[in-house]
């Protein structure tokens, strides 16, 4: 005879509409909770004693050979970006990172986002050149070969779009997901050399205070940068996840920018020239700044601000029966480490710590965590992030009083996802 099952203890709620106390996930208490807090979809099937699992037909044959390249599984065909070229053209335009079906921190290089204003070069390593000039004692050019003789340094970092999440100045909610408002971000771990250790080889004259950094795309995409950010953390990354750069994403070389806006950290980069002041690019006067109900333009609004978004349960992602679920996103700054990220299942009434996933790195994205019985009611779920400079994440209404609606970029107010009582998710304004 079966032994009865003793019954779970009763998880403490920490805020209202079923979030559950974040410790669930930080002490593996989730075991403990037992199947009996899961919907029946969800529990592990129960196996009489004489069944066995049965011989599926791919144990009976050989599998495939080797390749030199190793590729996907074609049953996750949909783990894929979206993009959209701008009309006229073949390769301006955006992809965006599937995140609603990743998790982890790491964005494969093949599903990282791209902006490509003009194509993707198909650049031969061994004619391309980096040159740093302006004011500096010695203009000096560098090939590949000779930046791959330098010390190399790695980062885990992400990068964003200043368009990211853009979306979100409409008035009325955008119908779609988490790929297409906010999949212009990316986290990768970044390998190359210091940018201020090629500059204090070339001598950098005591009036700069600024440098040009160029692009070797059709574009000639350029943006001024201050010389203290190139001195600090800057990178001329020549790696990106381990493998070469993809061309997508600048290769041979590219620059990094740690926590600066996405158009800052030049891909195919092949000039730095030291200046005085900004050069006022195309890139930095009629792009990239932001526009002000009193007509009015922010310029030179460099950092990402402290920022997160749910990225299961999401659009997309049908709720199945009512039971216990993980709320799941991520969180970034580029003021530094996420210090804390808290959940609201009811629109923010009431909030719950989430569970950050290690590592919590400075100016990388953070998985957080949380678990919610859903009791198969409507919801509205928030994520609100805190860095470790004390800023918090607005809400979207108090970010467009701030700011205004016309402002296009740096959007980074809270999202909202509806749950409907069916389990339909839906990009909500709340």
């Amino acid at each position: 005879m079966r032994k009865k099952r003793p019954a779970p203890s009763e998880p403490e709620q920490a805020a209202g509409n079923g979030l559950l106390d974040r410790r669930l996930f930080l002490t593996g208490g989730a075991a403990a909770i037992g199947s009996a807090a899961l919907s029946d979809t969800a529990r592990a099937a129960e196996v009489p004693p004489v069944q066995l699992l049965p011989v599926e037909p791919w144990m009976k044959t050989p599998g495939s050979p080797f390749t030199a390249y190793g590729q996907p599984s074609r049953y996750t065909s949909k783990v894929a970006r979206v993009f959209a070229s701008a009309p006229g053209t073949t390769g301006t335009g955006t992809s965006r990172t599937p995140h609603h079906l990743l998790d982890g921190m790491i964005t494969p290089n093949g599903l990282h986002f791209e902006r490509h204003h003009n194509g993707i070069p198909d650049i031969n390593p061994e004619a391309h050149r980096l040159l740093i000039h302006g004011l500096v004692r010695r203009p000096l050019i560098f090939t590949f070969d000779a930046l791959m003789r330098y010390p190399m340094e790695s980062r885990i970092a992400f990068i964003e779009c200043a368009g990211n999440s853009a979306l979100l100045y409409q008035k009325d909610p955008a119908p779609l997901g988490v790929q297409p408002i906010h999949g212009l971000l990316s986290c990768a771990e970044w390998t190359g050399v210091r940018l201020a250790t090629l500059l204090e080889e070339a001598g950098v004259d005591p009036r700069a205070q600024w440098l040009l950094a160029e692009g070797a795309d059709a574009s000639g995409m350029s943006r001024s940068i201050p010389l203290a950010k190139a001195m600090d953390d800057a990178l001329v990354a020549i790696f990106q996840n381990g493998e070469p750069v993809r061309p997508s994403n600048g290769y041979p070389m590219r620059l990094l920018l740690p926590g600066y806006e996405g158009n800052m950290n030049v891909k195919w980069l092949r000039r730095i020239k030291l200046t005085e002041g900004p050069t006022m690019t195309k890139d930095e006067t009629s792009k990239y700044t932001m526009l002000l109900n009193d007509g009015k333009s922010l310029q030179f609004c460099f950092e990402q601000e402290a920022k997160s978004v749910i990225t299961r349960p999401s659009p997309g992602l049908t709720m199945g029966t009512p039971g216990l679920y993980e709320i799941t996103g991520l969180a970034w700054s580029g003021s530094g480490r996420i210090a804390k990220v808290e959940v609201s299942a009811d629109g923010g009434a009431s909030w719950a710590l989430a569970a950050l996933q290690e590592p919590v790195l400075p100016k990388a994205v953070t998985r957080f965590r949380s678990p919610w019985r859903w009791d198969g009611g409507a919801a509205t779920l928030q994520s609100r992030a805190t860095d470790e400079s004390g800023y918090v994440q607005p809400s979207r209404s108090k970010l467009i009083a701030d700011r205004g609606a016309r402002a296009n970029y740096h959007f980074n107010g809270i999202a909202s996802w509806g749950v409907a009582q069916g389990g339909e998710v839906k990009h909500v304004y709340a």
